[in-house]
Order: structure tokens, then sequence, then C-alpha cells
């Protein structure tokens, strides 16, 4: 019997197992690190869109005294409201601050428009003033404009890793929380992102030892912003 092609068939089979090997060792190691590449990407502009969304609720509130739990009234907020905004121009020298002014000095003598006072002080050309201003302009400028501000609901990436292709909102929350010790009723909200909603499209572990990571610490399994259980000064859990 001819042992040849017995021999070139098992020759054969260990090279295709061997390059088989070689490739699964490489893809353990290049998969997890593309995973982490693509994680960091997605979760950079998530973070940011957090981050308006809390530049956005931190003005509601203090036109409001509350934070609100829907993306239409937030919205139009941004696109009608007005919020106060300091204006200032000029700036105190040392030796102006060594005579004793202060910015609070300066206001005064501004608002009392006496010209000789306001010459004695060296303070020609200083505004001290607020004024009501859109708030798009003013915390949005460059970023949003009156159609595009409606974005700002939208979870990056959540589009690319829905099976249905469809973009998904951040989940917002706000409530009205009374504190025991001083009673004040205390305004919080959160905006939050799973890691599902935009990375569900990835490998499917990967996003399963995350999950149970951060839930093994008692985490939220995704980035959030603000907190409606305690307070904690709008912090991002990426901050934290």
């Amino acid at each position: 019997m001819n042992q040849k092609p017995i021999k070139h068939t098992v020759i054969a089979l260990l090279s295709i197992s061997a390059v088989l090997l070689a490739y699964f060792c490489v893809s353990s190691i290049i998969d997890p690190i593309k995973f982490q590449q693509t994680k960091e990407k997605r979760e950079d502009a998530v973070i940011r869109a957090l981050v308006n969304i809390r530049t956005a609720e931190k003005a509601f509130n203090e036109v409001n005294g509350h934070y609100t739990a829907s993306f239409d009234t937030l919205v139009d907020f941004l696109r009608n409201g007005k919020i106060v905004q300091e204006r200032k121009e000029g700036t105190l020298s040392d030796e102006q601050m060594e005579k004793g002014l202060t910015e609070a000095k300066v206001a005064a003598i501004l608002r009392r428009g006496n010209a000789a006072e306001i010459a004695a002080n060296g303070l020609e050309g200083f505004v001290r003033d607020s004024a009501f201003v859109p708030v798009l302009g003013a915390i949005f400028k460059d970023v949003y404009d009156s159609v595009s501000v409606n974005e700002i609901r939208y979870i990056p990436y959540s589009e690319v890793a829905s099976p249905d292709g469809q973009r998904k909102e951040f989940e917002l929350e706000a409530v009205i929380q009374k504190q025991e010790q001083s009673g004040i009723n205390l305004p919080l909200f959160q905006a939050q992102a799973s890691f599902e909603s935009y990375l569900g499209d990835l490998d499917r572990q990967e996003i399963l030892n995350i999950t149970e990571q951060q839930e093994d610490y008692n985490r939220y399994p995704g980035l959030r912003v603000g907190d409606v259980s305690e307070p904690n000064n709008n912090a991002g859990n990426w901050e934290e």
C-alpha cells in the first residue's frame, strides 16, 4: 500500500490545523484590542453628548428651579428660552487691586455712573452688567443651531448598534428629592446610555464581560451623568 498519499494528507491536515491555531491565537489577541479601540471611540462621542445634556439641564434648572425629564421640553427651552448672561469688559490691574478695588466695588462704581468717580479709579471702558440672551447662543454657540439642537436627545452610534437601525434616545429622568436633615427640596436629574445602546453590534462576549464587571461593583453598565437616587453634583460616572 502506498503510504505517500496518506502522508501528504496528514501533512496537509496538520498544516491547516497549524494555520487555524495561529489564526485563533492572533484573533484572541487582536479582537479584544479592536473592541476596546471601538469602545473608546464611541464612548468619547457619548460622553460629549452627555456633557451637552448636563449643560442644557443646568441652564434649564437655573431658569425654572428644577430639571426636566422631557427632551421635547429641553429642546424647546434651548430654542426659545433666555438666560441671564453677565457681561464683563476690562480687567483690574495689580495696582488697582492694591488700592483696594474689588469686583464688587467696580460694579458699584459703574452702577452709580459718576464719570468723575469712574475716571478717578481708572475704570473708563469697564463694563459690568447683565442681560437676557437666547439660551442656544449663550451655551451652545458653534455647537448647535435651532435645527441641529434636536440631536441632543440621540445616543451616538445607536443606529449602528441597534438591530433595527434606528437611533435611540438617552434615558432622561428628573426628580425633586427632599433632604431629610435640612428639609430642602433638591432637584436632581440623570441621563444615561447602556453599553448595549451604543456597542450592541460588537462582540457579544465582550459586552457581557464589561456589563458583568460594572454590575459586580454595583455600577451602571454604561455611561451616565447625574443621579436621581442621590446628589453627586451632576458628575458623570466616567469622572468618578
